[in-house]
């Protein structure tokens, strides 16, 4: 097969999910007018013109708007039906990306015999996505399923993958809700962790933040509109500790039970307005055309067992993490560091809840 290149999952999803309408709305709101948007999409003038006309026939509505001496505009219903499609877009580009990769594999299986493959399930991530593609070019192949972080980390302990991801802030202390929640599912000496990255997570906000958004605190006091990710998720589990540390309780957050399955679907509905900010990760924001707030800055980590640190797909997925060409590439990324990528980790010293002193015993009378 041939290389992929880094647009390539954009390109694939946009096939998969794309209505022509959409590239004729969109080319309209960019360029104005119907000729130029005819001649941006390489199609004349007669045939725009006539999809856009099929187009409110078969939907009864109204969707370009002329006025003498003005440039075209979407009407609002256009305007609904385009975010409407991006919004579904970004719902379903986590599930995509998990297609593609249990389709790369099966090609791989079949074309490639000396292939590495790999199962990863993992909390949705950006860096992983472009990950899967440079892996690909060096006959290693990720079958990367994106589910919540703790759900990835029950898959592991099935036997489901080889390798979990999943992000934490660092250094968690013993009665944070990352300690809750993840204790139960490791055990030193029997899970290994694998540096891959540091992120950034900030509020997502309108260009420009017109609502003077700075801090969780603002969104409260200011009644804003919030959109959260779902249970299970490491973005929901950091938005429920930052909440504990600053005192705030869940129902103080308007819009806590609104809920988008990815960071890209929480930049989309407030990019389109339906809500002012939400917690997400930066590359999200600037894909979106928001700003960002950075609020914290966290470690994101592959897991795996001990036994599987030696076998080959892991071994060969820790040298190209190692590789510079990699970091080089992850360093380029908003919001992304490297973490000693590749490196294994102590489980005890990076999420250090089992190195509590023991309580002394009263002594006997």
């Amino acid at each position: 097969m041939p290389p992929q290149t880094a647009d390539a999952p954009t390109q694939r999803q946009q096939a998969l999910l794309r209505n022509p309408l959409m590239d004729l709305l969109q080319a309209v709101r960019e360029q104005g007018s119907i000729a130029a948007a005819a001649k941006s999409l390489g199609m004349s003038y007669r045939h725009v013109w006539g999809e856009l006309k099929k187009w409110e026939q078969r939907l009864n509505q109204n969707l370009i708007i002329w006025e003498k001496g003005m440039p075209a505009e979407l009407s609002e219903f256009a305007g609904k039906l385009l975010w409407a499609e991006r919004q579904a877009q970004a719902r379903l580009a986590a599930p995509i990306e998990s297609l593609m990769a249990e389709l790369e594999r099966t090609f791989a299986v079949a074309f490639d015999p000396e292939a590495h493959l790999l199962t990863l399930y993992a909390s949705h991530d950006d860096a992983l996505v472009r990950l899967r593609e440079s892996t690909a070019r060096q006959s290693l192949h990720l079958d990367i399923r994106f589910c919540g972080s703790v759900d990835a980390i029950r898959a592991l302990n099935e036997g489901r993958c080889e390798m979990a991801g999943f992000h934490t802030l660092s250094q968690p202390n013993d009665k944070s809700l990352s300690a809750v929640t993840y204790k139960p599912l490791f055990k030193p000496g029997h899970h290994k962790l694998i540096g891959f990255a540091r992120r950034t997570q900030g509020l997502l906000v309108k260009a420009g933040n017109p609502l003077n958004i700075r801090t969780l605190e603002d969104v409260v006091t200011g009644r804003f509109r919030y959109v959260n990710r779902g249970l299970g998720t490491g973005t929901r589990l950091l938005l429920d500790e930052l909440l504990m540390n600053q005192h705030i309780k869940p129902e103080q957050l308007r819009g806590y039970e609104r809920l988008e399955p990815s960071h890209s679907a929480v930049a989309t509905c407030i990019a389109s307005g339906q809500a002012d900010t939400g917690l997400a990760i930066e590359s999200a924001a600037l894909a979106s055309g928001l700003d960002f707030i950075p609020l914290v800055t966290e470690n994101y980590w592959l897991a795996c067992l001990k036994s599987a640190l030696d076998a080959p797909p892991v071994s060969a997925l820790r040298q190209h993490l190692a590789h510079a060409d990699w970091q080089n590439t992850l360093q380029g990324m908003p919001g992304y560091q490297t973490n000693q990528s590749g490196n294994v980790h102590s489980l005890r010293k990076e999420l250090p809840w089992w190195n509590l002193k023991p309580r002394k015993q009263p002594l006997e009378a």
